[in-house]
């Protein structure tokens, strides 16, 4: 129990799931000042009732729940462990291989960087509790924002969006506030690539601005002469530009300075996308390059582990001129200090710095590395990618490079021509990846028919070498199919993953065991055993309900 003072009349109370009824008995002492009732006398029993009664009727659950036998097999804590151990086995995580997801920075998570979120002093504190109850975390707070603007070139940051797109609903929703705070609240344009996230359109719409789509050229970089048009047509209403530093593609965009002076020259304000930050950080500051505002995922780029919907943190750093701005909390005094007269944007979630529990691990991260180990990551990861480019560029096309032949912190591979010369398409790389034993790549994004590699600075070249092998060894079983030496449709890849059940059956395939479960030397030693054979994804996509209209959508209703 945790008491906070809101005001001369009123009491907060805190209770969670571990409070009994003898917690109950002693805060009713307490205050009775040694003649309480107990918790019994007050008819606790009524109390239960008017608390059930409370849910609605419609809303109560009437059939049985935990019925599945999981639930009632495993009561000791070694039949726990060994569960627990064989749900993990099941899966390819960072501690087996590399997880090359493009666009998601799938780095080490440092076992001293996590140590933090289970000490109670960290992982216990509610987030309403009195501020001189959380000296230390709120002195936490202070030095990663201080970090966080070191880093990047920002004036001020907010901890509170729990996440990357809502960093960008909050980023949007400050423009708006600064615009209205100048009498400009009709500014309602909001500027976006075609290459863009599909959260970007979502966000702005959300914030209520208007999108504009902007062309992009072949190499996948925003057309410059476009951009300038439409801000120059839009210029009287024109809010911000949405913009990703490297882009979506991967690249980094020359014109990037001329694009967030075009954006201010015509009144509006950039909005800089933090998700490719790991390829940024102590070469380049967003703050320093144009950007009035950015998003900076934590869980990717400052190591909170994330994968499967959570947890994450997307705390948005915002220049000067908009740090009056950016959020406060209607609880906990003092979130925003630089809050003004003309308002803040209000509480964009529940809690004052989000999800507080996790910022120890990015404060350790950057505490750990220092400013010249933070650079150290940044060219490591550059340099891995541009490694995996190279080794697989003479086997599949890179679809986007930069003027000097270079990618960023992430590649792209085309495979486009493969599945228009054989049929074989990216999710039969992808399967087939798994019977090596490594998780795939992103698939068709933001290129339908392609992977996006992203090795992160935490691969050796040991790992690059074995994950390139094995793309290498791929394309080599992708060459059967095209010249006939294998079938076109009982193949490697058609039939991967290759699970360890078909070990026990009578094997029927036009192919060696060998190559199926063991494609590479030296796989023997530590093979992953994939649970599942592939699934059936057309019925799952058929089932999908889809709620975020593509970026053609916007382009043909502007036209």
């Amino acid at each position: 129990i945790n008491l906070r003072a809101i005001d001369g009349d009123r009491l907060g109370i805190a209770l969670d799931e571990v409070t009994t009824r003898e917690h109950l008995d002693l805060l009713l002492e307490a205050f009775a000042k040694g003649d309480a009732p107990t918790v019994e006398t007050l008819e606790s029993e009524a109390l239960e009732n008017e608390a059930r009664d409370g849910i609605p009727e419609a809303l109560r659950r009437r059939s049985d729940f935990l019925t599945h036998p999981v639930f009632n097999l495993y009561h000791a804590e070694t039949e726990m462990l060994r569960y627990l151990r064989r749900l993990q086995s099941k899966d390819i995580a960072l501690d087996r291989a590399m997880i090359p997801l493009g666009s998601c920075t799938m780095k080490l998570n440092a076992t001293t960087e996590m140590e933090a979120v289970t000490w109670p002093e960290f992982a216990d504190l509610h987030p309403f509790a009195p501020l001189d109850q959380a000296a230390g975390y709120r002195q936490l707070f202070d030095r990663l924002e201080a970090m966080l603007c070191a880093v990047t070139g920002f004036e001020a940051v907010s901890l509170q969006p729990n996440a990357g797109s809502q960093g960008e609903y909050a980023g949007l929703m400050t423009i708006c506030k600064y615009h209205e705070s100048r009498g400009e609240g009709h500014r309602n344009i909001c500027l976006i690539p075609s290459s863009a996230h599909g959260t970007y359109p979502a966000s702005a719409t959300m914030a209520g601005l208007r999108v504009v789509v902007v062309a992009c050229d072949d190499q996948g970089n925003v057309d410059v002469e476009d951009l300038r048009a439409k801000a120059g047509e839009h210029r009287d209403n024109l809010a911000a530009l949405m913009v990703t530093y490297p882009s979506t593609h991967g690249v980094f965009e020359e014109a990037i300075r001329e694009i967030c002076r075009i954006i201010h020259d015509n009144g509006g304000q950039v909005y800089m996308d933090g998700a490719n930050l790991n390829a940024l950080l102590g070469v380049c500051k967003p703050g320093e390059i144009g950007a009035d505002v950015s998003h900076m995922n934590l869980h990717k780029t400052f190591c909170i582990p994330h994968g499967g919907g959570g947890p994450g943190m997307g705390p948005i750093g915002v220049m000067a001129h908009l740090a009056p701005f950016l959020p406060d909390h209607p609880v906990v005094p003092g979130v925003n200090p630089a809050a003004g007269p003309a308002g803040t944007i209000g509480t964009i979630s529940a809690a004052p710095w989000g999800s507080s529990s996790i910022l120890p691990i990015s404060w350790a991260y950057i505490a750990m590395m220092g400013a010249e180990g933070l650079t150290r990551a940044t060219q490591m990861a550059i340099l891995g990618a541009n490694y995996v480019a190279h080794r697989l560029a003479p086997h599949f096309p890179v679809l986007y490079t930069g003027q000097n032949g270079m990618v960023a912190h992430e590649c792209i591979i085309d495979l486009r021509p493969i599945k228009e010369a054989c049929g074989i398409s990216v999710e039969d790389v992808a399967k087939r990846l798994v019977d090596y034993g490594f998780h795939a790549p992103t698939m068709s994004f933001p290129v339908a028919d392609t992977l996006m590699i992203e090795p992160t600075e935490s691969e050796s070249k040991r790992e690059l070498d074995r994950f390139c092998d094995a793309m290498i060894a791929i394309r080599q079983e992708i060459a059967e199919v095209e010249s006939g030496a294998a079938d076109a449709k009982n193949n490697l890849l058609h039939n991967a993953p290759h699970t360890h059940s078909l070990l026990l059956g009578d094997w029927d395939r036009p192919y060696d065991k060998e190559r199926a479960f063991f494609p590479l030397p030296g796989m023997q030693e530590d093979k992953y055993w994939p649970p599942v054979a592939r699934i059936d994804n057309v019925a799952g996509d058929r089932n999908l309900v889809c709620t975020c209209p593509p970026m053609e959508a916007y382009q043909e209703a502007a036209e």
